[in-house]
């Protein structure tokens, strides 16, 4: 195990940032690169964040793209539709189907011409989930090595709700007082879980469709799931407070994904909602990392074997709890 600022750098020494069109939209995104990569990881940052999510300032050790390319894997943090560069276009995006088209297309124009190795796997964190999975479940999904989610679940923890609902009722903004603060602490705390400053710098405004989405996902989550072909990871942290969490509930999350070749569940210990943020990154990054290689290993032995379900594991995996 490496000390906690002896990771190699990513690629030459940094993550760089890009900016690609698509179809006269500027989609842009974080890369680090791996000379030969085993795969390539995209990630997808939550709501009220960026793709800066992924690459936690002044915190090398705590960063998953560094972390990613010092052991072998490019790493792609995409800012997603209506973030970023694209955030002047976020009102031409409220179509599900027009997020996941753009954001293949920024993935394969970012990736043009760069090594991907046995190909790509997806990490989506909070609302960045949700692309996650509809990516996962397009058609173009079965080309995928794998996803992982993180900081979502099919039900909100008791709080979380009260507060939602809360704000629910004041469509016109003017929210119950301490809210706001109730809602900083549930997605951001407790303190000691996360470095001095994680949030820094961290936040974005978020684009129109997104509070639809909010609202509709724990309705939709289920017939989502259940479209999704490729092996999936599910992490929740220890600390969770947004969404129910614990075996119980990774369990209940697992069980949505019924016609994956593989689901392994994982409870983080140490770890708040912001998982790639938090004091236990590095940590959490390695178990996904890990699940990656498996993936990619699953696909080799497939490609040997010519057995599309090689690798497979039907029952569910519970790890950390």
């Amino acid at each position: 195990m490496t000390g906690a600022d002896d990771l190699p750098p990513a690629g030459n020494g940094s993550a760089l940032r890009h900016a690609v069109d698509v179809e006269g939209i500027a989609m842009s995104a974080l890369l680090a690169e791996a000379p030969r990569p085993r795969a390539v990881v995209v990630a997808l940052h939550g709501g009220a964040v960026t793709s800066r999510y992924f690459d936690a300032p002044d915190q090398p050790r705590l960063s998953l793209l560094r972390t990613g390319a010092a052991l072998g894997f490019t790493v792609l943090a995409l800012d997603r539709p209506g973030y970023g560069s694209s955030a002047p276009y976020a009102a031409g995006m409220a179509s599900v189907q027009r997020r996941v088209d753009l954001a293949y297309a920024a993935v394969d124009r970012l990736l043009e011409g760069r090594p991907r190795g046995a190909g790509v796997f997806v990490l989506g964190h909070s609302q960045g989930c949700v692309l996650a999975i509809q990516m996962a479940g397009d058609e173009r999904g079965a080309d995928l090595l794998g996803l992982e989610i993180a900081g979502i679940g099919r039900h909100h923890h008791p709080r979380a709700a009260a507060v939602l609902q809360t704000r629910m009722r004041d469509r016109l903004g003017r929210a119950r007082a301490g809210s706001g603060t109730a809602m900083r602490d549930m997605i951001w705390g407790p303190d000691h879980l996360y470095p001095a400053g994680a949030a820094a710098g961290m936040y974005s405004p978020t684009p129109g469709y997104e509070g639809d989405e909010v609202r509709r996902w724990p309705r939709e989550f289920p017939a989502l799931a259940a479209r999704v072909r490729v092996p999936v990871h599910c992490s929740l942290g220890d600390h969770e407070r947004v969404w129910r969490s614990g075996p119980a509930a990774l369990a209940d999350i697992a069980a949505l994904f019924t016609a994956c070749l593989r689901v392994a569940v994982d409870e983080q210990a140490g770890g708040g909602h912001n998982l790639s943020l938090g004091l236990c990154a590095l940590a959490y990054h390695l178990k996904v990392l890990s699940f990656a290689e498996e993936c990619v290993l699953a696909l080799q032995n497939a490609l040997v074997n010519g057995d599309e379900r090689a690798g497979a594991a039907a029952p569910i995996e519970l790890a950390g709890g």
